[in-house]
């Protein structure tokens, strides 16, 4: 008697279990195929339905495996329009100068992230742009700008460049042939400029643009400018947020300058009160103090 409740007890158990792994399966299946459904809808955005209709056979030839063109948070669209563009189905260049329209979402510090961008655009060639609208809301800040190009921004160079930063594309739309959307995933975003150490001087070059610098690692620093230079120095310090913590500005020309870092301070901007015209030669960095 008790050998034949276990034997119903075991057939009972296992049959239960064999369903439980049956339902699992069926549902991994039909993710899957949802899921290659999100695929195929992403790629006839990309490229409009017409092309993707008569290319249907040649997309699912170059796509497979399909579970190739995923990540852990859905598509991996750069993936996506690489493989288009390799395969010759998607075109970022236009007929003609065209404006083109670019909107950047995050759910970081809208002042980090508009100053990674900035660096971001400018590294890629993008020099001239104007800002067209930005919103901020409790879960998400966009920013969003217009310029005139030749063509539409390549998402591996822009992945790239952002990747320098700590920064990723997590997703891109594309809302007509010359606009644009990317989500970009900021987590582990961070200025991508150059660190000061204790000991390591540092020669600053010429230069258009204002000089940012990771001071986290110092205490103190030396700033010695040369006698071609009429430095009237401006130095901003910021916290690991972008946040502005403090502003010295000395309307006198100067030769040398020593600054005492702010424990808080993970960045400082160094500049001139009137133009960076008056750095004809640059400037020499002594790092010293560690942190």
């Amino acid at each position: 008697m008790v050998k034949v409740v276990l034997s119903f007890i075991f057939l009972f158990f296992s049959s239960t279990v064999f369903a439980f792994e049956y339902d699992l399966e069926q549902n991994v299946e039909s993710l899957k195929v949802e899921d290659t459904s999100l695929l195929d809808l992403k790629i006839e955005k990309f490229i409009g339905k017409d092309k993707y209709l008569k290319n249907k056979a040649y997309i699912d030839i170059v796509f497979s495996p399909k579970s190739d063109y995923f990540h852990y948070d859905g598509i991996d669209s750069v993936k996506v329009i690489d493989t288009l563009k390799e395969n010759g189905l998607l075109n970022l260049f236009f007929k003609k100068p065209t404006n083109l329209e670019l909107n950047f979402k995050t759910s970081g510090s809208p002042l980090f992230f508009v100053k990674i961008m900035e660096n971001t655009l400018r590294n890629i060639g993008y020099y001239r742009y104007v800002t067209k609208e930005s919103t901020l809301n409790s879960s998400e800040f966009t920013w969003s700008i217009s310029l005139t190009s030749e063509y539409a921004t390549d998402p591996s160079i822009l992945q790239n460049e952002l990747r320098k930063s700590g920064c990723s594309v997590v997703d891109i739309e594309k809302n007509s042939y010359a606009n644009w959307t990317y989500i970009i995933d900021m987590r582990d975003a961070h200025l991508n400029v150059k660190t000061l150490n204790v000991g390591e001087e540092l020669r600053l070059k010429r230069s258009i643009y204002d000089e940012w610098l990771d001071v986290s690692n110092i205490t103190r620093l030396e700033i010695l400018s040369s006698r071609r230079n009429y430095w009237y120095p401006k130095i901003s310090y910021y916290d690991s947020s972008l946040h502005l913590l403090r502003v010295v500005s000395q309307d006198r020309r100067r030769s040398r300058v020593v600054l005492h870092i702010p424990k808080s301070s993970k960045y400082i901007k160094i500049s001139d009160i009137y133009t960076l015209k008056n750095l004809k030669d640059g400037l020499l960095l002594k790092p010293t103090g560690s942190r």
